[in-house]
């Protein structure tokens, strides 16, 4: 990443992959919130901003796909870059997600970690883009 600390909330109930990712971002500069579920990401959204979302699509308490709605109900993450993470890439049609629910980029699960942080690069010069 660049100088900028991107301030990325991660929503991820398996704590062995939210630590895999964890690391990597923090390794590609950027500022981590995890949450080990969607319910208490929506809170941490609600009390900071976050300039990307990377959320699991199963989670207990509240769905990832339900966090993007509830994300995108919000003023300040209507623009947000959302990637959700999914072992269910097959059966989901992504681009109907990204339609009704704004999910701006997916990754099948098991995905590469530098992918991960490639996506979000992308996603964060994108949004940038359009906000400038």
């Amino acid at each position: 990443m660049e100088n900028t600390r991107a301030r990325i909330l991660v929503a991820e109930d398996n704590p062995a992959l939210a630590a895999v990712i964890e690391f990597n971002l923090r390794r590609a500069g950027c500022a981590v919130t995890r949450m080990r579920n969607g319910r208490l990401a929506l809170e941490a959204a609600m009390e900071e901003d976050f300039d990307l979302v990377v959320t699991d699509h199963q989670m207990p308490e509240m769905t990832g796909i339900e966090l993007c709605e509830r994300l995108r109900a919000l003023p300040q993450y209507m623009d947000t870059p959302i990637i959700m993470l999914t072992a269910k890439g097959l059966e989901l049609d992504m681009s109907n997600l990204g339609e009704t629910v704004g999910v701006s980029e997916y990754l099948s699960k098991p995905f590469s970690p530098a992918e991960l942080v490639r996506k979000i690069e992308e996603c964060l010069i994108s949004s940038c883009a359009i906000t400038s």
